[in-house]
Formats: C-alpha cells, structure tokens, sequence
C-alpha cells in the first residue's frame, strides 16, 4: 500500500490484514469455517495487499478484536449481557458503538418469506421435519405463530422441538444454507450471511406463555423427566415479579396470604409504583402500614437479597398456579368465568 495519506481500509482488506496477521497455521484454521467463494476472494486479497504499517495493522486488530468480543457475548448472554461485558472491556461510548452494528445486523436477518407464513402453512412445511429442523425455521417467527405450530404436533414431538429450540445458540451459514435446500420447495429462499442467535431459554418461554394450557402441562410432564433442569428454567423465564400487575386482586390476595413478610419488604425495595401499588392495595390497612414501616428502616440492602426475595414469590404464584388456586392470563387465550 502506497506511503502517505492513508486511504480508508474496505471490509475484505481489513480480513486480509487480520489473515496476514495471524500467521499461516492459525490463519489455517479459520479457512476451515469459510466457503469456497469467501476464500477465493480473501484469497485475492492477501495477494494485493501490499505493504501496512504498524499503525494500520493495531487498528484492524483492535477492531477484529472488539468485534469477536461483541458476538461472542452476545450469543453467550444476549444484548444486555453483551453490554456490561464490553463497557467493562473498552467504555460505555465504544460499547454502545459495537452494538449499536450488532442490533441492526440482528434487526437485517429476519427472513421476510416466515413473515408471510400463517401458522396452516408454517405447520404443513414442517410437520415431518426432524426436531432440530423445526426448531431452527420456528426459532425466526412470532413466538405465537411458533405456539401456533407446536400446538398441532403430538405430546411426544412437542417435547423434542421445546427442548431443541431451548437448547440452540446459532447456526452457521453452512447449516441454514442445508435447511434451505431442503425448505425450498415449500418456502421462498433463505438468504443469511452470518452466524445468527437463534432460539435460547427466553425464547423458549415466550412460546410457552403462548401455548394452550393442556400442551404446556403435557409438554412439561415430560420435560420434567427427561430434562428437569432445563424444565424448571423455562418455568422461572415464564413470570416474572413485574408480571404481578397482570393477576386479578383475588389472586394476589391468595398469594400474600402464603408469602413470608420479609420477602415483601425485601421484594418491594426496587418495585415500580405499578407494582407496589397492586400489591398494597390487596393487603389490609393493617399489613400494608406495618409493610411501609418495615420499608422506610430497611436499608443497605443487597440487590441479590431483593432479587431472591422477588424469587421466591414468584415461586410462590407458580406454586399456587400449579395447584389451580389461582389463574395467570397467558398470551390473551385464556377466557376468565366469574
């Protein structure tokens, strides 16, 4: 590259400079992961390159680097995760840079053609695909279409699909790219260009929170007995604190009954006004008065404690629900008889 001012690197320099870095035996090992036509053009690349100083040099590296950090903490952990790790690592100002790329990037891969599938559609495509096929095409739609899906497939199969969507983190291009082919007949085609977050525990729940209550249960008697702990982290993404300001007064009187005080105290030390107001307004005067006191004289508390006291009411209501003592609106299907 010529001396003097310094022109503005293009994407694919920029990975020939990362490749010329690294040295022929781990560059080797990248090559195993493209396809033919990606070498082909870093190939190119390489070969034009020309000379870069060590200035250049540090900032495509630095650049390579803040840019595997990001995507590596984004599949680990999703975007909030993603952001502490990297404030930590380089700032809050490059952080909110790198992910600002990341959820565009995240926001371009939707595939249009699964917007325009209805639920009829989208289950006759897949009703005799593999488990792990369907979870990666039902991991890009609307979790109620997803539901929608699921709903139709029998107790056994329903188990196999949760569970794979439960437990996938991406897909290369490689893998989509197979689905793809097998899809084509039956939906228009896949385009991606990089790994995608697909699937994941939060994802998981959403669909459940969508699905009929017979399948939920059915779904988790079984998932209970092949794979219990992945069954009750679902059951925790499923209703949170917060998800309080949806019950019926009936049922959260039900639930402070069975609620150890200290908790509530503890519960209600980070509660939005929507929430502490739901819950004062179905204790007694007495309860709600002694609870505000307890309030004002309890200080430098931990934010783990009121996170665990949050916790343990929401295992309380999950507790009560499973026992039919009270009723949690889900996804707006179930119809409430007085």
């Amino acid at each position: 590259m010529a001396d003097g001012k310094k022109a503005e690197l293009s994407f694919s320099q920029k990975a020939a400079a990362v490749i010329v870095s690294l040295g022929t035996e781990k560059a080797s090992l990248l090559y195993q992961y493209m396809e033919p036509e990606e070498l082909e053009q870093l190939t190119l690349e390489v070969a034009r390159l020309g000379y870069l100083d060590a200035v250049q040099t540090e900032e495509v590296l630095s650049e390579f680097y803040q840019s595997c950090m990001t995507n590596k903490a984004v599949t680990e952990g999703g975007l909030e995760y993603a952001r502490s790790v990297l404030e930590k690592a380089f700032g809050s100002q490059t952080a909110s840079a790198l992910l600002e790329k990341v959820t565009k990037s995240l926001k371009n891969r939707e595939f249009a053609f699964l917007d325009k599938a209805d639920v009829k559609s989208l289950y006759s495509a897949l009703q005799n695909e593999r488990p792990q096929t369907m979870a990666l095409v039902l991991s890009y739609v609307d979790p109620d279409k997803a539901a929608g899906v699921i709903e139709q497939l029998p107790p056994e199969r329903q188990v196999r699909v949760v569970e794979a969507i439960a437990t996938m983190e991406s897909a290369s291009p490689t893998a989509i790219k197979i689905i793809e082919a097998e899809m084509e007949r039956k939906f228009s085609s896949m385009m991606t260009t990089s790994n995608v977050k697909l699937g994941g525990i939060d994802y998981v729940a959403g669909i459940m929170n969508n699905l009929d209550r017979s399948s939920e249960k059915s779904i988790f008697d079984h998932l209970s007995v092949d794979n219990a702990e992945l069954a009750d982290e679902i059951r925790k993404r499923m209703f949170v604190f917060e998800d309080i300001v949806t019950m019926d007064d009936r049922s959260v009187q039900r639930v402070l009954r069975d609620c150890d005080p200290r908790d509530l105290v503890l519960a209600l030390k980070t509660a939005n006004n929507e929430v502490a107001n739901k819950l004062f307004s179905n204790m007694s005067a007495r309860t709600a008065e002694t609870i505000r006191d307890d309030l004002e004289i309890t200080t430098n508390v931990r934010m783990k404690d009121v996170e665990d006291a949050q916790q343990r009411i929401v295992g309380v209501i999950r507790d009560l629900e499973e026992r039919n003592e009270i009723v949690i609106l889900k996804g707006g299907k179930d119809d409430i008889i007085a």
